[in-house]
């Protein structure tokens, strides 16, 4: 018997409104050999972040996973690329405004979106590039720590051609302390240009 591409999709989780897309989805992982292995946790507000982040085809993949999962998970993309002609096609699949000029940082801005919703899941490459870096960026845990929001770890590995759902981890406020002990959960795993620092 084979494997699901994707993890059932749990009842908390913001739903995609569409059979068409994620049974599409499921059907292009399944043929190019990919797949979201664990289970999915079953809370309303979360955000995931996926590394090592080396090449435009991590998007794709994750965007596939998210898509046959039937779940809503958003990105953060500029505005301004949302104001044009790609906002038709970007904002049904999950992208969302940052205003850079606005008086509240991305942070506040995303903590601000997280307090306005019931359900909100929400996708960040901690890396903040596909380029090889020493640091990642702290957003992420800034947000979960303001929001109240459990961090959701996925490991992308082109190896096996997995993206692995690891542990659900609770920001605590002290950013490098935490900072330090994800990192570490990442580093086992290949991206498709490198592995993480």
């Amino acid at each position: 018997m084979s494997h699901p591409v994707v993890p059932p999709t749990p009842p908390s989780a913001p739903k995609l409104n569409s059979r068409f897309w994620p049974w599409f989805s499921r059907g292009v992982l399944r043929l190019c050999g990919w797949r979201l292995v664990g289970a999915l946790p079953d809370v309303p507000k979360l955000i995931l972040i996926g590394a090592p982040h080396s090449s435009y085809w991590d998007g794709l993949w994750g965007l596939l996973m998210k898509i046959g999962a039937g779940i809503e998970v958003n990105i953060m993309i500029k505005r301004e690329v949302l104001d044009g002609p790609l906002g038709i096609i970007l904002r049904p699949i999950g992208m969302i405004p940052i205003n850079r000029k606005a008086a509240l940082n991305v942070v506040g801005q995303m903590v601000e979106r997280f307090q306005q919703r019931e359900r909100m899941w929400l996708g960040i490459t901690p890396e903040g590039t596909r380029k090889k870096v020493t640091q990642w960026k702290s957003g992420f845990l800034r947000i979960a720590h303001e929001a109240a929001v459990p961090i959701q770890t996925i490991f992308i590995d082109y190896p096996t051609k997995t993206f692995t759902l690891g542990p659900v981890v609770q920001a605590t406020g002290d950013h490098d302390a935490d900072m330090e002990k994800i990192r570490a959960l990442f580093r086992p795993y290949r991206g498709k240009h490198r592995n993480t620092e």
